[in-house]
């Protein structure tokens, strides 16, 4: 499709994301053990064709900065909601950070997992939020790749709440603290997400970028290799 075309596209799209949704009755909040966000139907139905079309194809596992050129226009549009100001705020207030759209935002996006990710972590410092919305069409069991948000470090079954299935429409938002334990049992294969991070600079954001773009070619040159590393992890793994 050409770029014109594109345009056109998107100027006539109704908005995929109304933040008004994020209160919604099956939304759940909650401010302990850290402050999140879980909600579910998000999307419209309407739109999952389009998205898994417009899904950038990586070869390697893991989450890689998202750029425009790999994807197609309603991924796009997609993305241009989740960074707007309107969104950030309203997901600030769901998490009690003010002014949250003040904050760079980082957006990556992951199509496939190795068994080496998900180990149980909090999150760099220079995170202020995250926003997950997943994407995939179905999932065919609870456990294995299922976000966990955590009481503890150390323990993939001290869920908070009950885990969230990685199936379209679904979001979960939380930020970022000491104590903001989450993770997910080993899993191999397609598991499509996008991530959006607020960060604490513009420094921090160039750095995390340069440093996905490496992590990206690496994997691809390694991808064997990296599919081997960690693969037989322990379901409690963790990290700092």
């Amino acid at each position: 499709m050409s770029s014109s075309a594109d345009t056109v596209e998107s100027a006539v799209m109704p908005a995929l994301l109304d933040p008004a949704q994020l209160k919604s009755a099956g939304s759940l909040s909650r401010r302990e053990p850290f402050p999140f966000l879980v909600a579910e139907h998000v999307l419209p139905d309407q739109a999952r064709t389009a998205l898994r079309e417009d899904f950038p194809r990586y070869r390697g596992a893991g989450y890689f900065p998202y750029s425009d050129a790999d994807c197609g226009p309603v991924m796009r549009e997609l993305v241009a909601e989740l960074t707007s100001p309107a969104f950030a705020d309203a997901v600030g207030v769901a998490l009690g950070i003010e002014r949250l759209s003040s904050y760079p935002t980082l957006v990556t996006t992951c199509r496939s997992l190795n068994k080496r990710h998900g180990t149980i972590h909090t999150d760099s410092k220079s995170k202020v939020a995250s926003v997950l919305l997943y994407l995939n069409e179905s999932w065919p069991e609870a456990g294995a790749g299922c976000l966990r948000l955590l009481g503890s470090i150390d323990d993939i079954d001290d869920l908070v709440v009950p885990e969230i299935k990685p199936v379209y429409g679904n979001l979960v938002a939380f930020k970022r603290t000491e104590n903001s334990f989450h993770g997910h049992l080993p899993f191999e294969g397609e598991r499509r997400v996008i991530q959006v991070a607020w960060l604490t600079s513009e420094t921090e954001k160039a750095r995390k970028t340069r440093r996905g773009r490496a992590s990206r070619l690496l994997k691809w040159l390694l991808g064997k290799l990296d599919r081997r590393h960690g693969s037989d992890r322990d379901r409690n793994a963790f990290h700092r």
